[in-house]
């Protein structure tokens, strides 16, 4: 896991080294260990390294092949580079390295930027072809790791995080209505390409993008998850598709484990991260660190799951590390913790994640993580519903939207209204696509593909690359993700939800840890928001800088300010801390 960055001038002249190297030194704490910079006439990389695979310089980036005619930035993990290597070797290839990114760049000179098609991993990565000037940037089928693009007139930026866009300067940071009416109303996913800046843009998740040196851009998706499912599908029995799930999750777990350095897991005691758990006891894994964090209780609501990642930690043995934050640290975390943020997150459990990799760091480079597997196996509430819906569509925006239009032109103030509701429109058009034909099937896909990425996802990795940490997601194998998207939903949301992955669990860990309540971070200060927090947020949306942007209409900020608690979305999330994260996000990064 690093961090990458770039420029490439479409007109002639000459990359600016100086801005790439802004955007690099941005990015530091993504790649403590080593930097690095490439420039060459019109094009220019930057690059940030967390050492995990070939500790040595061998593999410093940008790495540079001159007899190829190739360099390549590149972020991310290939599980299977090794047989890969093997692969290329055989076809005549010569290796000076022993890591992932040369196998990367030697498979794109082999098989073009339908390489990716080989590649099992996480990967964002730039290549750029010295003969023809074409660049290639791509990204993983996923969306584990991000890419930003900043593109003006005859000149094109790309980095790792959406503030080393802004560090190079020159970039139009005005607010995007579009991606505004997404962070307001599609509970803060804004989906590709839209940020909610207008002048930065990010790469769509399983998409490379090939710019030829004239500067024409072409997209290619290469790949999509499928939800139709063949007679044989249907057949299969519980016990069946449980083999199936358990191997497949086994595998993955273990491809996770390829590293020069020791793999420790983030434990909160849900079911999904004690599975990681468990079976790398089962498979000998030792020794086995696990790390969880709890908070202070608020609003009648417990602060922690630690009687449940202690269960995990006792059955297994683990060398357990947990790690409490009380009222003054979480209020002195949130400035950084909102400053990790590529883009503004609402979900309350950010800074838990912050919190939690500041002190895993200090013990591990690489953990394992339980991301993904709601969304993939079907364990959020609004699933069981949508089994039988006659509206998709407006069913599922019931749940999970923050507000509705009439809400939304309510608190935006009206310079900022585009004139439709565009997460409405969003869901219509991607619950009309084919491949999904049930409605929960339908709901499975837009939150895998698109909230996933742009919530959770990117969560994980925003905060806990802020620390030099490299989080791998399991359930985020796409032979996985393509292996559930056959199961039949039946499956997936008895027994509560995820019932073929508690079926699964059920083999490995205790049974109090799968049939209890389903959790999650909770942060509840960041939920009922009152005394200090309360004036945290009041001086932020009365700041000068807000007054002068206007962004949310007063009467409105006042309603919410008066009675915070009063106002929660359908999802338990507080509307206030969603206006109020916006507009310090914003001041944070001289927005």
């Amino acid at each position: 896991m690093c961090g990458l960055s770039g420029e490439i001038r479409f007109d002639g002249t000459y990359a600016d080294t100086q801005a790439v190297a802004r955007m690099t030194d941005a990015m530091a704490p993504r790649g403590p260990d080593a930097s690095g910079l490439f420039a060459q006439s019109r094009c220019a990389f930057g690059h940030r390294r967390l050492k995990i695979i070939d500790l040595s310089d061998k593999a410093q980036q940008p790495l540079v092949d001159p007899d190829l005619g190739l360099t390549i930035a590149f972020n991310g993990c290939i599980y299977n580079y090794k047989a890969l290597r093997e692969e290329l070797i055989a076809d005549g290839y010569r290796f000076f390295s022993t890591g992932d990114t040369e196998v990367v760049l030697k498979a794109f000179h082999a098989w073009g930027p339908e390489c990716v098609q080989r590649l099992n991993g996480m990967f964002a990565f730039a290549i750029y072809e010295r003969d023809s000037g074409r660049l290639t940037l791509a990204r993983d089928r996923l969306g584990i790791k991000p890419l930003y693009l900043a593109e003006s007139g005859k000149r094109l930026r790309f980095a790792s995080s959406l503030p080393a866009i802004l560090a190079a300067g020159d970039t139009d940071t005005s607010i995007d209505p579009i991606g505004l009416n997404h962070y307001m109303s599609f509970h803060a996913v804004v989906p590709p390409p839209y940020t909610v800046l207008k002048g930065v843009r990010k790469l769509p998740p399983a998409t490379y993008a090939v710019f030829e040196a004239d500067g024409t851009r072409t997209d290619t998706t290469y790949w999509k998850v499928d939800f139709t499912r063949s007679a044989e599908d249907m057949s299969l029995s519980d016990e069946e598709w449980c083999d199936r799930v358990f191997d497949a999750l086994a595998l993955s777990i273990d491809r996770r484990l390829e590293a020069d350095v020791d793999v420790g897991v983030l434990l909160s005691g849900g079911v999904d991260s004690s599975l990681i758990v468990g079976m790398l006891a089962r498979a000998g894994k030792t020794p086995l660190r696990t790390f969880s964090v709890g908070f202070d209780d608020a609003g009648g609501e417990e602060g922690n799951e630690f009687k449940y990642s202690d269960i995990i930690a006792n059955e297994f043995g683990t060398e357990h590390y947990k790690i409490h934050i009380g009222a003054d640290r979480l209020m002195a975390l949130l400035p950084d913790t909102i400053k990790a943020m590529s883009e503004p997150m609402v979900s309350h459990d950010n800074v838990g994640f912050f919190a939690l990799s500041q002190e895993v760091a200090k013990h591990v480079k690489v953990v394992q993580s339980g991301q993904g597997a709601d969304e993939i196996f079907g364990g959020y509430s609004w699933y069981p519903p949508l089994m039988e819906s006659n509206d998709p569509v407006g069913d599922y925006s019931r749940v999970f939207r923050d507000r509705d239009f009439e809400d939304y032109k309510k608190v935006v103030s009206p310079q900022y209204h585009t004139g439709r509701d565009e997460s409405l429109g969003f869901i219509e058009e991607h619950f009309a696509r084919s491949g999904a034909d049930r409605a929960v099937d339908k709901a499975l896909r837009i939150d895998s593909t698109v909230m996933l990425v742009d919530d959770p996802v990117k969560r994980v990795d925003n905060m806990t690359m802020a620390w030099g940490l490299e989080a791998r997601v399991p359930f985020l194998d796409h032979e996985l993700v393509e292996l559930a998207g056959r199961v039949p939903p039946e499956q997936k949301v008895r027994d509560g939800g995820k019932g073929v992955l508690k079926d699964v669990a059920r083999r490995v860990v205790p049974a109090e840890v799968i049939d209890r309540p389903k959790g999650y971070f909770p942060v509840p200060a960041l939920k009922y928001i009152e005394g200090p927090y309360l004036e945290m947020v009041r001086d932020t949306l009365s700041s000068k800088a807000a007054r002068e942007r206007a962004l949310f209409q007063g009467d409105y900020l006042n309603m919410l300010m008066d009675a915070p608690a009063d106002h929660i979305t359908p999802l338990q999330g507080s509307k206030l801390w969603q206006v109020a994260l916006m507009e310090t996000w914003l001041q944070t990064h001289g927005v």
